[in-house]
Formats: structure tokens, C-alpha cells, sequence
């Protein structure tokens, strides 16, 4: 990204993403975005669709993973 690729706070705090940010990251109308804070900074992160997910844990063994008890 450059310097240009920066974007204004509206009076309706709304935010247009620069088309560069969007083209690299194939970002479409409609997407669904998660904020998360992250100190002074906030992260942009897509909300991955449901069907993207399928399979995601494939070949993962429940066996050996802590539980909420084990924690200290």
C-alpha cells in the first residue's frame, strides 16, 4: 500500500476502502468485517462465509488439548 491509500472519517462515520486495498484483498460489496481492537489500532478482518470453513479441522486429533478446567 502507499501513502495515498488512506481514507476519511464521514459525518456518518462511514469509511470508503481505497479500490487498491480492495483489488489485492478481492474484497466485494456486502462483505460481512470484524473489528478487533488491538491496542490504539483496529484491525479489519472478513468474516469468513460458513461454507469456507467446511473442513477447516479436517484430520485433527481431540485427543492432548487442555480444557477450560486444566487452565490456571
Amino acid at each position: 500500500m502507499h501513502v495515498k491509500d488512506t481514507a476519511k472519517l464521514s459525518s456518518k462515520f462511514q469509511i470508503s476502502i481505497p479500490k487498491a486495498v480492495r483489488t489485492v484483498q478481492h474484497w466485494q460489496a456486502g462483505q460481512e468485517f470484524a473489528f478487533i481492537r488491538k491496542g490504539t489500532a483496529v484491525l479489519l478482518v472478513p468474516v469468513p462465509e460458513r461454507e469456507a470453513l467446511a473442513g477447516l479441522a479436517r484430520g485433527a486429533l481431540p485427543e492432548g488439548y487442555r480444557d477450560r478446567t486444566e487452565r490456571i
